[in-house]
């Protein structure tokens, strides 16, 4: 009878252990803001292309949440610009002789783990301001809005910033 009970509260322990863990990956997740551009298709113009349309975004985008100290902020700043952002990316298009335009949402999507310098977030669900480029079938960019974790890798002078690692470097110093 001993083992039975034993057994029985190790499977509850293992269960609230699970539990908990899914419990914290979406509050994590919760935490941020992404961007994900996707591009056309996967022909070479095309991601060419999804580069440009993602240093025209992030440059209009930045003055725009660079001041937000909460995702509630940021989603509300990038949810007020969402008409500007596809027009953004419809100039983009149009000035490199793309005509299948652009369009801008924002919802919740799933995405793979990913590292960003010394940040990993975990594969799973998150609210993400979603740039699709014509059909939107090809490879795409992601990047992390709120809070700024991600450096550009291609090409551009585009840097992000985090406000809450500055709070923190300013509480150390």
């Amino acid at each position: 009878m001993k083992k039975v009970a034993v057994i029985v509260l190790l499977l509850f322990v293992a269960v609230g252990v699970a539990l908990l863990g899914l419990g914290t990956e979406g509050e994590k997740n919760a935490d941020y803001l992404r961007v994900h551009i996707r591009a056309n298709s996967n022909g070479e113009a095309d991601q060419a292309v999804k580069y440009r349309v993602r240093d025209a975004v992030v440059e209009f985008l930045t003055p725009a949440v660079a001041e937000c100290e909460t995702k509630a902020e940021a989603m509300a700043a990038v949810k007020t610009q969402l008409p500007a952002i596809a027009a953004v990316a419809d100039e983009v298009l149009k000035e490199n002789g793309f005509f299948y335009g652009a369009r801008a949402s924002l919802r919740q999507e799933e995405f793979p783990t990913r590292v960003y310098e010394k940040e990993t977030l975990e594969a799973g669900v998150y609210d993400a301001l979603i740039v699709e480029l014509g059909t939107g079938a090809g490879d795409n960019w992601w990047c992390v809005v709120y809070p700024p974790l991600c450096f550009s890798s291609g090409g551009g002078n585009i840097v992000y910033k985090s406000k809450i690692m500055e709070i923190i470097r300013k509480f150390y110093a």
